[in-house]
């Protein structure tokens, strides 16, 4: 089978923890050929979508873990498959590549997670649509509405809706000195909606991130745990990663969630879970196989190589 990954550029994975280098080795480990490209390389002409992909060839090397073959522009409909991997920011370009793949997917290619799918799911925002499982959240862009959730919770996270990685998340109480100007610059004055979330005091015990494959639940999560003094528990913001078995909450809500979001095209989710709470719903490039993979011997690559292959399989 022939896989085209979109990808950020190679030189840029840490392949110690990425994983889509996860996914790469246990396609070629199973005989698949990889084929990669970037967001750029895609382009629509002579009523085709086309990629312009290198096949590489995964060497045991971590400073030079693969080699690339010459690039060879080939329409996505004529290989197997196309996986997203393209890091956020979810911006005008990353918008660009979904309305490319949808146009793919009518020529006969098969893309996963399904573009449309990427494009209806905000990360933040898509928790709305499964209320009974969130904690008290407020969307706006009113100044005065976000003070006012402020006031009513005293204890809440702020946060903009297109953010990664823990970046621009404040902690902030009613009688923080900060408050105003912390306000007043996510929102940028009341033109930008952000979220406000009451605090959820189960963050010492981690983040955890539920992954969900073809609409069922990886058995362990990745509690990710805020070093001392921190309330978010991201590791690009300092956060340790600890693989627990999933709690019956966590089971409750990925075995709700994962049939109705693989029905929409999403392969692959990333569920946010602060005890009991769903936070975010990760569909762009989730990740954590390798720290769960490691730490249990759960191979979480090889679960969402078996769902690809048979999602490829099916009729178009």
């Amino acid at each position: 089978m022939r896989i085209g990954f979109i990808t950020d550029p190679l030189d840029s994975f840490k392949i110690k923890k990425d994983s889509t280098y996860a996914m790469m080795v246990e396609a070629s480990r199973r005989g698949h050929e990889i084929h990669v490209m970037l967001q750029e390389d895609l382009v629509w002409k002579r009523n085709h979508v086309y990629g312009a992909m290198r096949q590489i060839t995964l060497q045991k090397n971590v400073h030079d873990w693969y080699v690339a073959a010459d690039a060879v522009e080939l329409p996505l409909s004529d290989i197997d498959c196309v996986v997203m991997r393209k890091d956020p920011p979810f911006d005008v370009e990353y918008v660009t590549s979904t309305w490319l793949l949808e146009q793919a997917q009518r020529e006969g290619a098969k893309v996963f997670n399904d573009p449309r799918a990427l494009r209806d799911h905000s990360e933040k925002l898509a928790i709305a649509q499964f209320p009974r499982f969130t904690s008290p959240t407020l969307v706006s862009r009113s100044v005065g509405q976000v003070q006012e959730f402020i006031d009513e919770y005293n204890d809440v996270v702020l946060k903009p809706l297109d953010g990664m990685g823990g970046q621009s998340i404040f902690r902030v109480s009613r009688a923080d000195p900060n408050r105003n100007v912390i306000v007043e610059t996510l929102s940028e004055l009341g033109s930008r909606s952000i979220m406000a979330q009451r605090y959820i005091p189960e963050i010492r015990d981690g983040d955890k991130r539920v992954l969900v494959i073809g609409g069922k639940p990886v058995p362990h999560c990745l509690a990710r745990i805020p070093k001392p003094g921190e309330s978010r528990g991201n590791l690009a913001a300092g956060g340790t990663g600890v693989a627990k078995a999933l709690s019956a909450r966590d089971l409750e809500i990925a075995t709700t969630l994962g049939p109705e979001l693989a029905r929409r095209g999403l392969l692959l989710v990333g569920l946010d879970v602060i005890g009991d709470y769903l936070t975010e719903v990760n569909v762009t490039s989730p990740t954590c196989f390798q720290e769960i993979t490691d730490q249990t011997g759960f191979n979480v690559a090889g679960m969402f190589m078996d769902e690809l292959e048979a999602a490829c399989r099916r009729p178009v």
